[in-house]
């Protein structure tokens, strides 16, 4: 069977996935995953660039022996613990705690001797504490931010805080399990790092939304026939969307693994790989937190209310809309 012939029987009804039927598997799952997740964040924990931490940085050109470059910065810094990493085939990237002007060029002119490396080859910069610590209210102001507007635009849009909260479950999901990838793999987390994540919440939101809305309108229409349960609606409507929503995963994914295995294998630590792995993982996690968190979380929270019980009851007891005459000649008099 063909992926446009499973999509028709699944639009159709023909064939049906209980996903909202075996909500508690997959609560149990994201569970996991978060609390995985949030260990990883604890211990080892997020490796900050320097643009967060403050700190110095060398660059140099044409070689990438990590232990001579080490050992230049030690011989100016003694007792230091400098990370040293490869960037690209031919080059390495030397990062400290913060230094003075005159240390700079100390362990600039120690990197070009030791490394055998034209001076031009060897940059430096440094980023005092400060301006990091600017960077990390930055950073956790454009969260916060992004969660205010998301809560206000669902629940306006939607005419509903249920899913308005569905929907916000589902992104602090995927963000911290993106975290704790990052946390897991070492990756540092720069301010593209920072880009990705606000770019892959704003991704799931869109999936997810996608999702509502033709939950929204399956309810409407179970509401007004009394033929389906609000589950039952609900899972139609996942059903309906699940085929489109693994195509453009898939579609979005292709490039972005290619990005991230240029910027990780060919190019090395940079911006590339920074960005690409929190869209990978994102993107992953949201279509998966989109058919299996939110709508399931969305049934449990509307299943409380009395039009949902009232609605349920209908359905389980065969009870239909009695169909009302219509005014002709004789209904006006």
């Amino acid at each position: 069977m063909g992926m446009a012939q499973l999509g028709n029987r699944l639009y159709t009804g023909e064939s049906s996935f209980d996903f909202v039927g075996r909500r508690r598997l997959w609560f149990l799952i994201a569970a996991v995953l978060v609390l995985v997740s949030g260990l990883l964040l604890w211990k080892p924990g997020l490796t900050f660039g320097i643009e967060f931490e403050g700190g110095s940085e060398f660059r140099v050109s044409g070689s990438s022996d990590q232990d001579t470059a080490r050992e230049a910065v030690e011989e100016v810094l003694p007792g230091s613990v400098p990370t040293v990493t490869t960037v690209g085939t031919d080059g390495v990237r030397i990062q400290t705690e913060t230094v003075t002007p005159a240390q700079l060029d100390e362990i600039r002119a120690e990197l070009v001797e030791r490394l055998e490396v034209p001076a031009d080859d060897v940059t430096s910069s440094s980023i005092g504490p400060s301006w990091g610590a600017d960077v990390t209210d930055k950073a956790l102001t454009g969260l916060v931010v992004f969660f205010i507007i998301v809560s206000i635009v669902m629940a306006l849009y939607f005419r509903t805080w249920t899913m308005a909260l569905a929907s916000l479950v589902a992104l602090v999901h995927d963000l911290v399990i993106t975290a704790g990838v990052y946390a897991l793999v070492g990756f540092e987390v720069t301010p593209a790092s920072v880009i990705g994540f606000l770019t892959i919440l704003g991704y799931s939101l869109y999936d997810t939304v996608v999702v509502f809305d033709k939950v929204r309108e399956n309810t409407v229409a179970a509401f007004a026939t009394r033929e389906r349960t609000f589950a039952q609606a609900a899972n139609l409507a996942v059903n309906q969307t699940i085929v489109r929503s693994v195509n453009t995963t898939v579609v979005a994914l292709l490039p972005v693994a290619a990005i991230l295995f240029i910027g990780d294998l060919l190019l090395g630590a940079g911006t590339l790989r920074d960005i690409s792995l929190a869209l990978f993982v994102g993107m992953l996690v949201g279509a998966y937190s989109s058919i299996f968190v939110a709508t399931p979380l969305l049934v449990v929270l509307r299943s409380r209310e009395a039009g949902v019980k009232a609605l349920d009851a209908d359905v389980r007891e065969g009870r239909t809309p009695q169909p009302q005459p219509a005014l002709g000649a004789g209904g006006a008099q």
